[in-house]
């Protein structure tokens, strides 16, 4: 099987190009290819990822992210998915259409500062969207119903991998896994991360579906949430921003009763995943700051607050040294 990578890409292609190694994460190899006149982004799957722990993943998702992509460019605002443009089923490899010229990936603006309501305010659009035009589609439950890629990408490696570290909290996130399994509700991103919003001149174009899945839309709204969470507390003098973002996302959805709690739910496990299970989110370093996380993740767990309570000014004991209050764990 060829095995992609920047030096061999032009080969891959059968003409010359420049080839550019893009991040494509810890579970893909995603190369810019370039031309005088032409821009694509080839993206093959890897059947290892790239942690320190072993984590395996079948390499066919990637065929499952072309399909989910196909089917959601004509529902979704203008420009917001990339264009397909062939598949290779023989090297679980695709090519898709490349984002303009100075598009940013809006983890890049979100750790350097720049902190833009609108964007957040889009990002929220687009996924109530995918939301609401998939929601109780039986052609797309039958094609995308499969949760096993997303039990191998999500659910094993954050909340499996977490409850063993914290066997105090397993009956939780038992509960969680079963409740969230049972909820068949819309399409599912599964990574709906500012890593996977490209910020053009005139768009928000979201990328990386290889965790699509038909389930609980309330984990993309948890998980996206997460990392405005988590940037709050890697640098707390743009918190109040942070966190006003979240706000214009969360309010952008305009979600129903059942998802304001089932997102809360998944918020406080994300939260303590992110540093405890096989994915830790690789800017948070220091045992002080790992504390403070876990600290406020294990409130959230406990006491559910609702997340226009999370996202305001977080409790006092959240400062190196403090506890949270007197709680029993949740059963």
């Amino acid at each position: 099987m060829f095995e992609l990578s920047e030096s061999n890409a032009a080969d891959y292609l059968g003409y010359p190009c420049r080839a550019t190694l893009l991040g494509g994460g810890v579970s893909n190899t995603v190369v810019l290819i370039e031309t005088g006149d032409q821009r694509l982004v080839l993206k093959q799957s890897l059947g290892k990822l790239r942690v320190e722990q072993d984590w395996f993943s079948d390499r066919r998702r990637i065929f499952r992210e072309a399909s989910a992509m196909r089917q959601l460019k004509p529902v979704l605002p203008d420009g917001a998915v990339p264009e397909i443009l062939f598949e290779d089923r023989d090297n679980f490899l695709f090519a898709m259409s490349a984002a303009p010229e100075k598009t940013k990936p809006w983890k890049d603006l979100l750790m350097a500062g720049t902190i833009d309501l609108g964007t957040a305010e889009s990002a929220g659009r687009i996924l109530k969207a995918m939301i609401s035009r998939t929601q109780k589609n039986e052609a797309m439950e039958a094609e995308f119903g499969d949760q096993t890629i997303f039990d191998e990408l999500r659910i094993d490696p954050y909340y499996r991998a977490t409850a063993l570290r914290h066997p105090e909290l397993a009956p939780y996130f038992q509960r969680l896994i079963s409740e969230t399994g049972a909820r068949r509700v819309g399409l599912v991103h599964g990574d709906w991360s500012p890593k996977n919003l490209l910020i053009s001149s005139n768009a928000v174009i979201a990328i990386d579906f290889e965790v699509i899945h038909f389930g609980d839309p309330s984990f993309d709204a948890a998980f996206l949430l997460n990392h405005l969470l988590l940037k709050s507390f890697y640098r707390p003098q743009w918190r109040s921003q942070y966190f006003q973002a979240a706000l214009r996302f969360w309010g952008a959805l305009d979600p129903e009763d059942w998802f304001r709690s089932a997102t809360v739910a998944h918020l406080g496990a994300l939260l303590l995943a992110r540093i405890d299970g096989k994915s830790p989110a690789e800017y948070i370093q220091g045992d002080d700051l790992k504390d403070q996380i876990r600290r406020y993740a294990v409130h959230i767990i406990q006491d559910q607050p609702a997340i226009t309570e999370i996202f305001c000014t977080p409790p006092a004991w959240i400062s190196p040294g403090g506890g949270p209050p007197a709680s029993g764990h949740p059963s």
